[in-house]
């Protein structure tokens, strides 16, 4: 017997093999994958060096604010962005999806802009909601597209795809942020304007699947014949499904894990990971080719890869990889995939913390990577598959939910506890007091500039310093309350997965 409470189609369906699923896939598959990699060229050229642009001192075109400020630019960031969704999903349901696609690239050029002309916290903190309320706009539309434009026996190997083709732009905004940063910071936000504007003329290209049905349902609810609910309260019956409240819960630690990735360790790497291993390695005692430097993200003078580039281990993998772990978990119920990929991800996040060794840093990169690959595409997938007709964008919408849970408190918190067990700004405040400076003098340093402060007033090296901070202090204890969290969100997934089983196998009796 079916259960009624839900009205979700819970059933898992019989995927296609991977090459007749790629045949399967539309043009407009295609074009929204376009139209969502150029949008993720601009965002996560300014999302991988957000944190780095926070604590640069001003001297050097930076806010120079602290982690502290830097933390509550992100809460607010991520509240906006991943709660937006929850109601412009079902504006985007009703009103279109190029519409919607169209106004929120207008609102990211206008962050980007605002972030450029006012280079301070204030002017930050507004530039990054616009970006987040435009984002927020921008996803129910693709993801609404990517639904229509596919059917249930070849999602899996779609949104892995898709997935892939996203992380191709990941791969190619920080590395194109970081090359832009080391000339001048606004040089980031021009440029990452003139990208999102390249969708503009995708939009030309575009046309919606189901828009007949979408008007056929407009006219009717106009004549009378069918009654709308006002939208917030359409969401709200919805939302307050168990399959929702559920799945937002325990999916949100997860979250917490996944955004400190980005937010966090490019600043980590910076501090503390002797990246110049990676390049004598790599290339011996030569001086890696004007390719190579620009590839791997690496200063002008080839030396060191820059933190962009160390995270992009990350895209680098899933943009070559994805089709592949799509189609291996395909053969899995979505559940089990994504608490394999959770697991996955604790592990990476321990790692972190065990020690800063270049490439166990690598290392680490690439396990979260493939514990991603197995958990994020299934989101949409899975809320894909069971939202019901006609509200396919509200669900994916409804993805957002435990993202804003997990990423709004690590927005918060992450920058914070890296701020208490691990900062290298504090570490060298209180090591420049033990060595003989003034109170005075320390509080008189410019935020961002503690570090070069004290291998100047002692004379030692970087190296030497960075290396006897790291020894003196748990830097790893972060990194280890992070994996807890993560921990926690993995019994989470395994409980949920036992309890949706039930409730498909009470479908099929």
């Amino acid at each position: 017997m079916s259960n009624p409470e839900l009205g979700n189609d819970l059933r898992e369906v019989k995927q296609l093999g991977m090459w007749a699923s790629i045949a399967s896939l539309s043009y407009v598959f295609w074009l929204v994958g376009g139209m969502e990699l150029v949008e993720r060229v601009s965002y996560y050229g300014v999302k991988t060096t957000a944190s780095l642009y926070a604590q640069a001192p001003t001297s050097e075109g930076g806010l120079g604010i602290s982690l502290g400020d830097y933390g509550v630019i992100m809460f607010w960031f991520a509240i906006t962005q991943t709660f937006v969704p929850v109601f412009t999903g079902g504006i985007s349901d009703r009103v279109g999806y190029k519409e919607t696609i169209f106004a929120s690239t207008v609102i990211k050029i206008g962050a980007y802009l605002v972030m450029a002309f006012f280079p301070s916290f204030w002017g930050f903190l507004i530039g990054a909601m616009l970006l987040a309320g435009g984002t927020g706009i921008f996803k129910p539309g693709i993801q609404g597209t990517m639904v229509l434009s596919t059917n249930r026996n070849n999602t899996s190997m779609a949104w892995g795809i898709f997935y892939q083709i996203v992380n191709v732009g990941g791969f190619i905004g920080p590395i194109v942020a970081a090359h832009m940063r080391q000339l001048a910071w606004e040089n980031v936000f021009y440029t990452c304007a003139a990208i999102i504007s390249i969708n503009f003329v995708f939009l030309l290209a575009y046309k919606e699947p189901g828009k007949e049905a979408r008007l056929a349902r407009k006219a009717q609810i106009k004549s009378g014949e069918i009654k709308q609910q006002v939208l917030w309260k359409d969401a709200w019956q919805e939302l307050k499904k168990p399959i929702v409240i559920y799945y937002m819960l325990v999916f949100s630690g997860f979250w917490f894990l996944f955004n400190s990735l980005f937010d966090v360790l490019p600043i980590h790497i910076s501090e503390w990971v002797d990246t110049s291993v990676l390049v004598t390695s790599l290339f011996g005692g030569e001086t890696p080719s004007v390719f190579w430097q620009k590839l791997l993200a690496m200063d002008f003078e080839g030396t060191r890869i820059l933190p962009e580039g160390m995270i992009n281990i990350n895209a680098a993998l899933i943009m070559t990889t994805c089709f592949l772990v799509a189609a291996l978990t395909a053969k899995y119920r979505v559940t089990s995939a994504m608490l394999s990929g959770c697991i996955l991800s604790i592990v990476a996040f321990l790692l972190i913390g065990a020690t800063n060794a270049a490439w166990i840093m690598a290392l680490a990169i690439a396990t979260f990577s493939l514990g991603e690959m197995m958990i994020s595409p299934k989101k949409g997938e899975f809320m894909g598959n069971i939202a019901p007709e006609g509200k396919k964008a509200m669900y994916l919408g409804f993805v957002m939910l435990p993202q804003g849970i997990g990423w709004g408190l690590e927005g918060y918190f992450g920058p914070k506890l890296y701020e208490w067990y691990a900062s290298k700004e504090i570490f060298s405040r209180d090591l420049l007091l033990e060595r003989g400076m003034s109170q005075t003098d320390v509080t008189a340093i410019p935020q961002g500039e503690a570090f070069t402060t004290l291998v100047s007033y002692t004379g030692e090296s970087a190296q030497s310093l960075t290396q006897y901070l790291y020894a003196t202090h748990n830097v790893g204890m972060a990194w280890y309350i992070i994996a807890a969290i993560g921990s926690i969100s993995a019994v989470g997934i395994f409980i949920y997965g036992k309890w949706l089983l039930n409730l498909q196998r009470s479908q099929t009796v």
